[in-house]
């Protein structure tokens, strides 16, 4: 079976940068927590502090489809956050264990 590796590049509405800073690390560690998660991390980007990347790895699609149906997923991510920015890619890949 494959993992699922998730990049999420996220860039933020000019003078969102400080609530988006707040709410990543809810997030992070809500995420943290379910049973299909590998690793969850977030990072700001060094030229640019309206930018962030978050990376994931779940141990299956399903875990990865489980985590985009949780409540913190759900009211973190797509409530409170994706308003706050001006764009938001997702890329999804499979990867050999």
């Amino acid at each position: 079976m494959s993992q699922l590796q998730v990049i999420a590049h996220y860039t933020v509405s000019p003078g969102n940068e400080d609530a988006v800073l707040a709410l990543l690390p809810k997030l992070v560690e809500a995420s943290r927590t379910e049973p299909g998660n590998i690793s969850y991390v977030a990072y700001r980007a060094l030229d640019d502090e309206r930018r962030f990347v978050l990376i994931e790895r779940y141990v299956s699609r399903e875990a990865f489809a489980a985590h985009r149906e949780s409540p913190h997923f759900i009211d973190l991510a797509l409530g409170q956050i994706v308003p706050l920015l001006a764009s938001r890619v997702v890329e999804v890949s499979d990867v050999d264990e």
